[in-house]
């Protein structure tokens, strides 16, 4: 039995747009009954316009514990979770805004959501009878490679995997599934993808949020925990090998973030042009 399956409740934040609407659909065409947790009315409307099936919308700062409370309450417990919501911005040293701002959505909002709902996933799980659950966290490739230019952003997702890593580790015996999703180039809201008011077309190099959303899907069905989202640039070879070089810098002693660094860019693409993963 799958978690995507008739009648179950899944609870999406950031739902309202992007990959998070991708996966609305998804459970829908599974006849599941989605709660949507949105910061943006608007997109929220556009969704409840939109999407087909047992959808429920609700406004919520995921950063705001009291906003978890309120879904509590108003949602119960869920069968699916997915903490996606996510923002993204500009910034640098000094700039507190910025980093508020980020990691109040970003990693906030994963804190708050898994406090608020992983007990009562815990209780469930102690019965026999319990059917399957899933929690699925968002996560982003900037938050394993690290490139420079964002460190609130890439800090928050290393935050998001590290925590969903220990979850996977404390719910491993029990028959909730614990996944982190790493989309790859995803043409949504945070790249100009505004529901219902965008005229810009997809980027040939990008994915589709339905794609990331299908992709998610197998990936789950085979019992993966990392999702790691290839795209139309960059593929899953690529993926690896960037990881593993990021990984080499304090492996062997290098600076870090090496790959962008001028005196080591041509060993790094050297390296990456002859390992196999």
């Amino acid at each position: 039995m799958s978690v995507f399956r008739p009648s179950a409740c899944a609870l999406i934040t950031g739902g309202a747009s992007g990959v998070g609407y991708a996966v609305a659909q998804l459970c829908l065409k599974h006849s599941m009954r989605v709660t949507i947790a949105d910061f943006s009315q608007s997109n929220l409307d556009h969704a409840k316009a939109t999407l087909k099936g047992d959808v429920t919308c609700l406004q919520a700062d995921v950063g705001d514990r009291a906003a978890w409370k309120m879904l509590l309450e108003k949602v119960g417990e869920v069968d699916f979770l997915m903490l996606n919501a996510g923002v993204t911005g500009k910034g640098s040293w000094g700039d507190e805004e910025y980093f508020d701002k980020i990691l109040h959505t970003n990693l906030n909002g994963v804190i708050n959501g898994l406090n608020a709902y992983v007990p009562s996933f815990q209780a469930r799980s102690s019965s026999s009878s319990s059917p399957p659950s899933a929690i699925v966290i968002t996560g982003s490739k900037q938050g394993i490679t690290n490139p420079p230019g964002n460190p609130a952003y890439n800090a928050s997702k290393a935050a998001v995997k590290a925590l969903a890593e220990h979850l996977s580790y404390d719910l491993r015996d029990t028959n909730i599934g614990v996944h982190l999703l790493v989309p790859g180039w995803t043409f949504t809201g945070l790249s100009g993808n505004v529901p219902g008011a965008s005229t810009a077309s997809k980027p040939s190099g990008a994915w589709s949020a339905t794609q990331v959303a299908d992709y998610m899907y197998t990936k789950m069905s085979d019992g993966k925990f990392y999702i790691l989202c290839p795209d139309n640039e960059v593929d899953e070879a690529m993926d690896k090998k960037r990881m593993l070089w990021s990984v080499g810098d304090a492996v062997n002693e290098r600076p870090p973030l090496t790959r962008w660094r001028d005196e080591f860019k041509d060993e790094a693409e050297a390296w990456m042009a002859k390992q196999d993963v």
